[in-house]
């Protein structure tokens, strides 16, 4: 039986949406660059008036807040980043949730540049192990995404230390704003649905048009 079949099974009220921010635990890994999913879970609970609480059953720090009308699930896993699947499956269980789309997933991206934030719905995993991991649990890739950029490393074989070091300061600066466009964007997910989120987060800005030239008098 799928993880979102036994979830159908759950009594109790279910939560209409479950959003869960990826990063490793621990001190250790705060503020490093594989944690900015992790990050903006963490800045939405603070915004909703919720706080994150340890569950041990489901190996990740939750929070359950009302939204308009809607009942949200956040976490975040207490397990490391290649194992997040091992919290995720029992969160849709916990709170019954029977569909793959109605999982958000925020998390780290090597493709997009520092500072930019892609919403995607299902899809491939381009190598990201924690997507691996709640794939695998899942049984399907048709969940949510919220991409945070963090860039591409200097060196192609240093991704994995990349991803686990502390940015500099300009790229901290971008990554907190990517935060809050985050934050903005699961906003517009639970609202308006992920195509809505997507058609508003994934434009990019236009630059301003140019004047038109001015006659030029020849006389």
């Amino acid at each position: 039986m799928s993880v979102f079949r036994r979830a159908a099974a759950r009594r109790g009220t279910a939560a209409d949406w479950l959003v869960v921010g990826l990063g490793n635990p621990g001190e250790k890994y705060a503020g490093s660059r594989h944690n900015v999913g992790a990050e903006a879970v963490e800045r939405w609970a603070t915004a909703l008036g919720c706080e994150l609480q340890a569950q041990r059953r489901e190996h990740a720090r939750t929070a359950v807040a009302p939204h308009r009308t809607q009942l949200i699930a956040l976490a975040c896993p207490t397990t490391f980043m290649n194992e997040s699947g091992q919290s995720v499956s029992p969160l849709v269980k916990r709170h019954g949730i029977v569909e793959a789309e109605r999982v958000v997933i925020v998390h780290d991206e090597l493709d997009l540049e520092p500072g930019r934030v892609k919403v995607k719905i299902g899809g491939g995993i381009a190598g990201h192990n924690g997507l691996a991991s709640v794939a695998s649990h899942l049984g399907s890739r048709d969940f949510v995404r919220i991409r945070l950029g963090i860039g591409k490393p200097p060196h192609p074989d240093a991704g994995k230390k990349w991803v686990l070091q502390q940015p500099g300061r300009r790229e901290r600066e971008l990554l907190d704003a990517a935060v809050d466009i985050a934050v903005s964007a699961l906003e517009r997910v639970v609202r308006d649905g992920a195509e809505a989120a997507m058609n508003t987060v994934n434009s990019p800005l236009r630059p301003p048009r140019p004047d038109p030239p001015r006659p030029v008098d020849l006389r």
